[in-house]
């Protein structure tokens, strides 16, 4: 069993006022970490990069905006770093600022955290963003000061479990095999190749510039970068069966099977539909539901497939009422068992690719996807979308997104009984 929280929106169909509506999303490319394009880019240069951006897509002044909380996992000085990318992007003292970890799902959660003080009034317009630099603070800088009492609590103990060895478990309690890992792969990067060579991801993406380092070490402006840098359309199953495991010696777990560790920002604004109205703002979706359960430490991966029913049944939708599924490929053995204990269609997931191809930067990850989720919706004119993700220490997340421009005139039968009860 698993104990969960949730958001949960009054329907849009036929209700005014009382919606959370997404107003703009963009993101900066995303890059390998110590070896891609933003290896000597400043996280905070990479987030004023987001927040300039999407106020500008969102054709409001900075000043509008109240409050802003940013996802992020790995930097000790989050909220510092936070504060001082608001002023390089020229937002006003007098807009407030926050960052927020719920590990894999910082940058959903930061988006959540906005529209959830939207929804109790406390704000009426914001923006929630995420941004690691994997190239600063890798994985391995983390030192925790461990109580020495959780050795002596089974769950407590998990939360020690290696993110690579909870891949492993998943793989062996759910027989999620080796070949099975590897196409999922190859289908990340096939897809995600193919989005690139149509220009698909152009829309949420903002040309960022980097930073490198001249011959007396110093840094100076690198090139303006306008793509992910670590879809590599030539994987195949022949070269990621060369692949030794990562984790375990007779594991299935590999570096190609696996996401990548990136650098990158995405950034999400968001108002009350009556704020949207006042400023004659075009919003692009709404917030319908959202969900947060936890799950054994130990088998962390399976976190979407708990969090996805869940909001669903907040929602009245079924999986056959989505058109779309952002789930984080955080490894390939988590995604493809939760992809058929769900049931979706292979087609109806990640079908941009996802973070084997496009990479994970931790806090930034969430806010990524829903910036992708949205523009894929806004070029296809489909109506709902879920993005999920599994979380460190044995959690999942999901929310469900409907798009404006879809319309409102058909409902589905749990909608109709939901709102009956209203």
């Amino acid at each position: 069993s698993s104990s969960s929280s949730s958001f949960q929106m009054i329907s849009g169909d036929g209700v005014e006022g009382g919606d959370v509506v997404i107003v703009s999303v963009c993101r900066t490319p995303q890059c390998n970490s110590r070896r891609g394009a933003f290896t000597h880019t400043h996280p905070s240069d990479l987030l004023e990069t987001v927040l300039r951006e999407v106020v500008k897509r969102g054709g409001v002044d900075a000043d509008v905006v109240e409050d802003i909380v940013v996802g992020n996992v790995l930097d000790e000085q989050a909220a510092f770093t936070a504060r001082i990318a608001q002023f390089l992007a020229e937002f006003p003292h007098t807009t407030s600022i926050a960052a927020i970890n719920r590990q894999c799902s910082s940058g959903l959660q930061a988006i959540m955290a906005i529209a959830g003080a939207i929804k109790t009034g406390t704000i009426d317009i914001g923006i929630g963003c995420g941004v690691e630099s994997m190239s600063h603070r890798p994985m391995s800088s983390i030192n925790p000061q461990l109580n020495p009492r959780l050795f002596a609590v089974a769950d407590a103990r998990e939360c020690l479990t290696p993110m690579g060895i909870t891949s492993e478990n998943v793989a062996n309690k759910f027989n999620i095999t080796r070949k099975q890992q590897d196409e999922f792969a190859v289908q990340s990067h096939r897809r995600a190749a193919e989005a690139q060579r149509k220009g698909f991801f152009k829309s949420e993406i903002v040309p960022t510039q980097s930073k490198k380092e001249d011959e007396d070490g110093d840094l100076v402006d690198g090139d303006i970068i306008t793509e992910d840098d670590g879809v590599r359309p030539s994987t195949t199953m022949e070269t990621l069966s060369k692949l030794r495991p990562s984790f375990q010696q007779d594991g299935t777990t590999t570096a190609g099977n696996s996401s990548q560790t990136s650098d990158g920002a995405a950034a999400v604004l968001l108002c009350s539909r009556e704020k949207a109205v006042e400023l004659q703002l075009k919003p692009l979706a709404r917030i319908v539901a959202f969900s947060v359960v936890g799950v054994p430490p130990e088998l962390m991966g399976i976190g979407p497939a708990v969090a996805i029913p869940n909001v669903l049944k907040k929602a009245g939708l079924t999986v056959d009422d989505v058109d779309v599924f952002e789930i984080n490929e955080a490894f390939a053995s988590q995604a493809v068992y939760c992809v058929k204990e769900l049931g979706i269609p292979m087609h109806k997931v990640n079908p941009l690719g996802g973070a084997i191809a496009l990479g994970h930067p931790l806090g930034c990850t969430g806010a990524r996807q829903v910036a992708t989720i949205v523009s894929y919706l806004q070029r296809t004119g489909q109506r709902y979308g879920v993005v999920s993700m599994c979380i460190g220490t044995g959690m999942g997340a999901a929310v469900v997104i409907e798009m404006e421009h879809a319309g409102t005139t058909t409902t589905t039968t749990k909608s109709k009984k939901m709102l009956s009860k209203l």
